[in-house]
C-alpha cells in the first residue's frame, strides 16, 4: 500500500522528510543519503538498507525524486555504473510544504503562553 502524499490533515514522517532534504542540493547515492539522514538528525534517524530502498521506491514511484545514472569515477570500474537520486520538481514541492507546516508547528509552540510549560518539561 502506498503511503499517501502529505496533506494540511496528514503529516510526511520524519524519514522521507530527511531523505528529500539529503537530495535537495546534490544527488546522492543510497549510502550518501544514509550518511546524511544520520548527520541531519544529529544521529537520531539511521536507516536500515532495507529501509532506505524502500523508501527510494515509494518516493521514485511517486515523483518525488528522479534517478540520476552517473559512470563511475574510478578508472578501474569504467564500466560500472552508479544510481544517484535527485530531489523531482514534484518533490521540491512536497518538501517546501512540509517545511512550511513544520514551521509553523513551531512557531505555534514558541508562543509565549507556552513557554511556561515547556520549561518545566526540562
Amino acid at each position: 500500500k502506498r503511503a499517501a502524499p502529505p496533506t494540511e490533515s496528514r503529516s510526511m514522517t520524519e524519514s522521507t522528510f530527511l531523505i528529500l532534504l539529503s537530495v535537495a542540493d546534490a544527488p546522492l547515492h543510497g549510502y550518501g543519503i544514509m550518511k546524511r539522514v544520520q548527520r541531519l538528525s544529529s544521529g537520531r534517524v539511521r536507516l536500515s538498507t532495507g529501509t532506505l530502498y524502500g523508501a527510494l521506491k515509494r518516493l521514485l514511484d511517486d515523483r518525488w525524486i528522479e534517478p540520476v545514472i552517473r559512470r563511475a569515477d574510478s578508472a578501474k570500474e569504467t564500466t560500472r555504473t552508479r544510481r544517484e537520486y535527485r530531489l523531482s520538481d514534484r518533490g521540491r514541492t512536497m518538501l517546501s510544504a512540509e517545511t512550511l507546516r513544520l514551521r509553523s508547528l513551531v512557531e505555534a509552540a514558541a508562543a509565549p503562553e507556552f513557554q511556561a510549560a515547556l520549561e518545566m518539561s526540562r
